[in-house]
């Protein structure tokens, strides 16, 4: 018996996408895909998930099932390693709050 040929989709090679068009539809593509595929995981299997995607605009994209900061305490707690310390969102908080009055001063 001969097998039968089933279409599929071909193995690519992983390696830079040289052709910038090309690489951003991949980007965009994959990057749904993995949004998808982390929001699916999240409802389907009760998972806390977080993915945070930056593209080489610097354009962030990101998905969490549940606040970023709950998941973040997780692995702290895991791990011993600490990603964000929210003493850091208030000092930027302040910081930017700063900058904003002095340049509100400055141009009176």
């Amino acid at each position: 018996k001969k097998k039968k040929k089933e279409m599929g989709r071909g193995k690519i090679q992983i390696k830079r996408i040289e052709n910038s068009s090309n690489r951003h539809v991949t980007y965009s593509k994959r990057r749904n895909g993995i949004l998808k595929k982390a929001k699916e995981i999240s409802v389907l299997c009760d998972a806390h998930v977080a993915v945070i995607i930056f593209s080489t605009s610097g354009k962030m994209h990101e998905f969490s099932s549940t606040p970023l900061v709950d998941i973040l305490d997780q692995y702290h707690k895991l791990t011993g390693r600490i990603l964000w310390d929210a003493k850091h969102e208030v000092e930027t908080t302040q910081h930017t709050k700063k900058k904003k009055e002095k340049k509100w001063g400055e141009e009176r």
